[in-house]
């Protein structure tokens, strides 16, 4: 995931491996699902260029690989050297894959050089949104289409447990833990003013009926916990929540839109 810099401490609770993480997200139904939709939306052809921005540790550069053949050629760009040297490890088999070290708000690709771009929820962490998006204009070949997903935090809902803790717990991830936590709903507008065409904003809803997998990828006990020693959540009630969605049964979803633009 291409950052900038963290929004905020973790207050003493550690962050997740990363190369683990991303391999739950991907290996869960909910991922798979709209990871799909994404790779269907930028209906990748042999012989195109397609750059993945923010590519992690290259989670999803084979599927583009496959999709556009050696013939084509695949990019993956990530901030983290970490996240680079495992994605070109991983990847060292297909030499039309190629993993390069780069800030999302200026990309090393030239211009006007890739039909196709990708990023998966890598926007909510950066610091320039807006200029992101004018990155994707500049690389982008005229014809050439992004797919961008991203999650809204604010839309997060849970059950069992208790509507405001749900509710408290959200403010905490949106203006704290997250940096653009709302940035989905934006995904449109921040296209617009980068006089890129808006082809088509949809949504997915991914659900998680097992608390221990959506504990995982939403960090629900983790940013619990940094919410009570931020003094954001009393330690009583974000302790029974957390006891009452472990019990179960269990269920959460939250909205993640998808926006396919182009360069006219």
């Amino acid at each position: 995931m291409c950052l900038t810099g963290l929004m905020a401490d973790t207050f003493g609770v550690p962050r997740p491996d990363k190369v683990t993480y991303y391999g739950q997200v991907a290996g869960s139904s909910a991922g798979r699902d709209y990871k799909q939709q994404v790779l269907a939306a930028l209906d990748l052809r042999p012989g195109q260029t397609v750059l993945d921005v923010g590519c992690g540790p290259g989670t999803d550069l084979a599927d583009m690989a496959e999709a556009v053949t050696a013939s084509g050629s695949v990019i993956g760009v990530d901030v983290e050297p970490a996240m680079v040297e495992e994605a070109s490890r991983r990847l060292a088999d297909k030499p039309w894959v190629e993993v390069r070290r780069g800030d999302a708000h200026a990309l090393p690709v030239p211009d006007a050089s890739v039909d196709r771009a990708r990023a998966d929820r890598m926007v909510q962490h950066v610091a320039d949104p807006a200029g992101v998006f004018a990155e994707f204009r500049r690389v982008l070949r005229p014809g050439g289409l992004a797919c961008v997903a991203e999650p809204d935090w604010d839309s997060l809902v849970i059950d069992p447990g208790d509507v405001e803790t749900n509710r408290a717990f959200n403010r905490f991830v949106c203006s704290t833990m997250v940096r653009n936590a709302t940035v989905g709903r934006q995904l449109a507008r921040l296209a617009h003013h980068a006089q890129l065409e808006v082809c088509d904003v949809v949504t997915a809803a991914p659900v998680f009926r097992d608390f221990t997998l959506a504990d995982k990828i939403l960090g629900l006990s983790r940013n619990a916990e940094r919410a009570i020693r931020a003094g954001q959540l009393d330690r009583a009630a974000g302790e029974r929540w957390l006891a009452e969605l472990s019990a179960g049964p269990f269920l959460a979803t939250s909205v993640l839109f998808m926006a396919v633009v182009r360069r006219t």
